[in-house]
């Protein structure tokens, strides 16, 4: 199939609408951006074999390829608007670009964000994405207001993509099919469909001082908040509660998987103690999970204390390219 009629393929899926003044089939896009907001650009690029599984089901990396940058924009409290995509693939295959498209365009769709353009070119396998939001000036979170006395949340489940991408690895766990075991099945949803916590991180505007979308590792990720922020953190390893989809597991694997295994695309930030109340009703609101699992305090250091007081240190913190 010509490059051009694979392109055609997704334009027949995009509806018209009043912000996007000319969108796919020109040499670029243009936007219509709401007044007074400003524009919060992020980009993310998936490769097979460093981010997902060769036989991940299309559909499944479709919706992915577009929730590790919603859960970016959902990081900094922006509304979605619009986005790119670029596809490298192997061959031309019809059936394998309509199916990927069900999956983007499910989640494109829930949170109205339209396809405004992008590339198509041959290759190895690899999916990049350019997402585009808005916020009031001056509205967004950021990683460098962190204040020494914040408490630190996390929303939903940390740990159970890594544990579901550990099983991959272990040959325990088919990405490609349904599991009969309900808690497998959470784990596998957990690593191929993420939840990016865009309604939370919109009512989280005016009550986060930092925010940060943990999809590195949550000791990682948090790192950069407080060497934005120019502070320290202090976690509590028994604070960040333990899903039911991990209870088969022992401690010592499930530790390092919620605070070192990435690929969780929750949300981690620092709030007023005296918010408490505040955040955990906007959390109820955006039907998110939200957890106290530490404190910013001063220095340069993040550390995590076990119930005795004890530092604990899992064997990495987070996952680096080029490490």
């Amino acid at each position: 199939m010509p490059e051009f009629a694979l392109i055609d393929r997704l334009r027949r899926r995009v509806a018209a609408r009043d912000d996007v003044v000319l969108g796919i089939g020109d040499d670029a896009a243009l936007l219509q951006p709401p007044p007074g907001e400003q524009l919060a650009v992020t980009t993310d690029t998936l490769n097979v074999g460093t981010h997902f599984p060769a036989e991940t089901p299309p559909a499944e990396l479709g919706w992915k390829t577009l929730a590790v940058n919603l859960s970016d924009l959902a990081a900094m409290g922006a509304q979605p608007r619009w986005c790119t995509l670029s596809l490298s693939l192997p061959q031309d295959d019809a059936a394998w670009l309509d199916v990927f498209a069900d999956g983007f365009f499910a989640l494109a769709d829930a949170h109205g964000i339209a396809l405004v353009g992008g590339d198509t070119t041959r290759g190895p396998l690899s999916l990049s994405v350019t997402a585009i939001g808005s916020v009031p000036a001056g509205a967004a979170l950021r990683r460098d207001g962190a204040r020494v006395g914040d408490e630190i949340w996390v929303t939903g489940t940390p740990g159970e993509a890594a544990a579901a991408l550990s099983l991959w690895q272990a040959g325990k766990l088919d990405v490609t099919r349904a599991c009969a075991d309900p808690a497998r099945e959470t784990l596998r949803q957990r690593l191929l469909r993420p939840t990016p916590r865009v309604d939370a991180g919109l009512r989280l505007r005016g009550l986060a001082h930092a925010c940060v979308d943990v999809s590195d590792g949550l000791l990682a990720d948090l790192g950069h908040v407080c060497a934005r922020s120019g502070v320290g953190a202090e976690l509590r390893l028994d604070a960040l509660p333990i899903p039911s989809a991990l209870r088969g597991f022992v401690p010592a694997q499930v530790r390092p998987w919620q605070f070192a295994g990435g690929d969780d695309y929750e949300l981690c930030f620092t709030a007023a103690p005296a918010d408490r109340d505040s955040v955990a009703q906007a959390l109820a609101f955006a039907g998110t999970e939200g957890a106290v699992i530490g404190r910013v305090v001063a220095g340069d250091r993040v550390i995590v204390v076990d119930p005795a007081g004890q530092p604990w240190q899992p064997p990495r913190t987070g996952y680096q390219h080029f490490a």
